[in-house]
């Protein structure tokens, strides 16, 4: 059977971006097997961002930089969350009363268009839609390949109708954030299959299969229904490249691995991760939880304090419902070792 890499890879693979579990490193691994690298860049200062896109630029293969489309919200009434938490901060010997700031995720802007555009990435991917069409324009002028990630098919018409050069068809089956954004009723997320065949029976560019491919079989099988490639986050984050934090590693090598579910604690947005402390007593799915990014700002201090005592009771412990059992390898060896069965007939 005769396949055809993506975006000018030797590969039909994008190596999802998984913003606070990797830098370039993991990117480049991928690239030097031929397939996508991609680069999580909401939470990067302009340094941080400067810095990685040098070393993808000086990587042999393709790259793929990736940016939310978020509208950040207005202040907002946390009382009724903090007080949730409070409890656990009074436990953890921390301050209820004395939340530090912490950097949030930021939306995708003409300052950080002016970061990345002397790099002319080959792909740029967004969450949550689309930046305005003056912005998408612009990146547009770089060369650059436009994804953007669909859960449903209206999402997917969309994004077809307003700039994207291919979509992302995240199954329900994905670990971390749903890339919503036409709605936020969790009732309309199917199967990743399922999503896939409507999204490509639905627009007329190219379709990135996303959500629990996990092995070779999987990524076959998504390539056999149509798919133009597929994308696969979570067997990377064991990868000696990512920077996965200790915790995380040891939940995803465990058999709490097994059980994850979609929760809005951890930042305010719909994200899969693996059932931990935090989810089973207060969710996972809560209206207490201020708009994404905020969430994010109060929980930080538990986090950084259980993760100190080995605990990932407060972590978000990113990953999709097809954890594999492999036991870690390298990016660059896992990412041909899932491509392993696209050339043969």
């Amino acid at each position: 059977m005769s396949r055809a890499g993506f975006a000018g890879c030797e590969l039909p693979l994008v190596q999802a971006p998984m913003a606070g579990s990797q830098d370039a490193r993991l990117a480049v691994a991928v690239m030097r097997a031929g397939g996508l690298g991609s680069l999580p860049c909401a939470m990067l200062s302009a340094e941080l961002l400067q810095q990685n896109l040098r070393q993808l630029r000086e990587a042999p293969g393709r790259f793929n930089v990736n940016f939310f489309c978020h509208t950040p919200p207005p202040a907002t009434d946390e009382t009724a969350w903090r007080a949730a938490l409070a409890p656990y901060y009074l436990e953890l010997g921390l301050n209820p009363g004395a939340i530090p700031e912490q950097p949030l995720r930021q939306p995708f802007s003409d300052a950080i268009a002016d970061i990345v555009e002397p790099y002319a990435p080959p792909v740029v991917s967004f969450h949550f839609g689309l930046p305005a069409p003056a912005l998408l324009a612009r990146v547009k002028r770089w060369g650059s390949l436009v994804l953007s990630t669909a859960t449903t098919v209206d999402e997917a018409r969309w994004l077809q109708a307003h700039g994207a050069d291919a979509v992302i068809a995240q199954g329900l089956e994905a670990g971390g954030h749903r890339g919503m954004f036409l709605t936020d009723d969790l009732g309309t997320q199917q199967n990743t299959m399922t999503l896939l065949q409507a999204v490509l029976d639905a627009v007329d560019i190219p379709v990135i299969a996303a959500g629990g491919i996990a092995d070779a079989a999987g990524v076959r099988a998504a390539l056999d229904q149509g798919a133009s490639a597929v994308q696969v986050g979570t067997a990377y984050l064991r990868c000696p490249e990512a920077t996965t934090s200790a915790v995380h590693r040891e939940a995803l090598g465990s058999p709490a691995a097994q059980q994850t579910a979609i929760t809005n604690l951890f930042s305010g947005r719909p994200a899969r991760g693996i059932v931990n402390r935090l989810m089973r007593e207060l969710g996972p799915l809560s209206a207490m939880p201020p708009p994404f990014p905020l969430a994010s700002t109060a929980i930080a201090p538990l986090r950084q304090a259980a993760e100190a005592a080995g605990s990932g009771d407060f972590s978000p412990l990113w990953a999709g419902q097809n954890v594999c059992g492999e036991p870690p390898e390298g990016a660059e060896s896992l990412t041909r070792r899932l491509c392993e069965r696209v050339w043969t007939a």
